[in-house]
């Protein structure tokens, strides 16, 4: 960065930066951002990587956020901008290799040493700037060009050099475990693909605008993801955010069916207490209480309009097995199935869903139609809610303007212990068109859950 920036730029890159991150889904707090422009003040601006700790220091919460971060402080505050190191790559020797006119094999090689070598040295980072004003620029439609990785990665064709690095390292550093060098050769190409992806992005957020390539560039971190829009390899990835959130879940339940913190006369220790007062019980012994473990019913919306959201819900009811006395999970379209056999110790919960999606008799007509699931539910598995039951709805309250069938839900909701429903739509789209959400969410306390963040805020209501 350069060190000839006025305050008043700092500040518009500052308060730029502090939005980009809000966008991108990180929690960014007004105080946070203050906190941030605080620092500032205490370290030195012309020392980039200072700059970059000190922002995450106090803007980034999580390990999962710090990817996105890194992308976009090196948007809004890039290293070098184009021309700042002379007009041509040829005007930067690098090795003694002249990296505007040397061949492809001439540069490869010089790639090479550099992967065989440390990634901190400059001359890494400048080699793969070079490389990218070299190869970088391409036609991207009639009449326009614009930057491309993929045209650097082609023309160098950095992980077919593999074998020869490897052959190298072991010759060079006798007795170096193969498997070592092969994880330092691939992290190192790894690396080198980053630094022209990130000298990429640069370059676009030059011609197009850095707020343009930011909103395009940085996806929202995991747990900040909209379930409804969640690929199948996010999906994957959400997996692991699920057992926690189990284990809380679970605990958050416990802790609300605790009648007290006292527990039950324990008479045979009072009794024996009592025989050095002379048999006088002036002093009560009490049994410890033994935590509760709740029963858990899950009813899942499984209709295509929220498919991924189900999708995870039964993740979620996957991972509570273990936390739960008792789970019974029931999936729905326009009827209603129990399926917690498919999720048994032991099963594939991604098989599980297939088997749900195909074996189960959740569908009639294939539309959504929630009063008759809650009818058929009564009906059929009435028994399933009782006074130690937290019974969970997931779904989006949408029944194609079918009857609805409150009474019934009711009554359900007042046999359990405890009856909560969240909704994966944002809270501006509830009550409209076929939305029953304000109906229903007056029968049960309706929560917005759209991603896991939101999940998690749910789990730490249960006070």
């Amino acid at each position: 960065m350069g060190t000839g920036m006025t305050r008043e730029s700092l500040v518009d890159r500052h308060l730029g930066f502090v939005q980009a991150l809000r966008e991108a889904g990180l929690p960014v707090s007004l105080a946070e951002g203050l906190d941030a422009a605080g620092a500032l003040t205490l370290i030195d601006l012309a020392d980039r990587n200072t700059l970059r700790e000190a922002y995450a220091a106090t803007l980034v919460k999580r390990p999962s956020y710090r990817p996105g971060f890194d992308v976009l402080f090196d948007l809004w505050f890039p290293p070098v901008v184009s021309g700042s190191y002379g007009t041509g790559a040829g005007e930067r020797p690098d090795g003694g290799v002249d990296l505007e006119h040397a061949e492809v094999p001439e540069l490869r090689d010089r790639l090479a040493d550099l992967l065989a070598g440390d990634p901190d040295d400059p001359a890494f980072r400048e080699f793969a700037r070079a490389m990218v004003e070299r190869f970088g620029r391409v036609q991207a439609s009639a009449g326009r060009q614009s930057w491309f990785s993929f045209a650097v990665l082609r023309a160098l064709s950095p992980e077919t050099l593999t074998a020869r690095l490897l052959d190298r390292m072991l010759a060079e550093r006798g007795g170096l475990p193969e498997k070592i060098a092969r994880q330092q050769i691939s992290r190192n190409i790894t690396r080198f693909q980053d630094e022209v992806a990130t000298d990429v992005r640069r370059r676009i957020a030059e011609e197009s605008g850095v707020e343009k390539i930011a909103r395009s560039t940085v996806k929202p971190p995991i747990d900040r993801i909209d379930f409804l829009r969640v690929t199948k390899a996010e999906l994957a990835q959400l997996r692991r955010e699920v057992y926690p959130l189990a284990r809380r879940l679970a605990t958050r339940l416990t802790m609300r069916n605790k009648l007290g913190r006292r527990g039950r006369l324990d008479f045979r220790r009072t009794v024996r207490a009592s025989l050095s007062t002379g048999g006088v019980p002036l002093t009560t012994r009490l049994r410890p209480r033994r935590p509760h473990k709740p029963e858990l019913v899950v009813l899942c919306d499984a209709s295509d309009s929220v498919s991924t959201f189900s999708h995870f819900t039964l993740l979620l009811t996957f991972a509570l097995r273990e936390q739960f006395t008792k789970v019974r999970a029931f999936a729905f379209v326009d009827t209603v199935d129990e399926i917690t056999t498919m999720f048994a110790p032991g099963a594939d919960v991604i098989d599980a869903i297939t088997r749900m999606s195909q074996d189960a008799d959740i569908t009639r007509f294939g539309r959504t139609d929630y009063g008759n699931v809650f009818e058929r539910f009564a009906e059929r598995y009435a028994d399933a809610v009782g006074p130690k039951t937290s019974l969970l709805i997931l779904g989006d309250a949408r029944s194609n303007y079918q009857a609805p069938a409150l009474d019934t839900l009711k009554r359900l909701a007042g046999r359990a212990r405890h009856a909560y429903w969240l909704n994966p739509e944002p809270r501006a789209q509830w009550d409209t068109g076929d939305s029953v959400a304000t109906g229903y969410g007056s029968v049960v306390p309706m929560y917005e859950c759209r991603n896991v963040a939101q999940l998690a805020e749910f789990i730490e209501t249960l006070d």
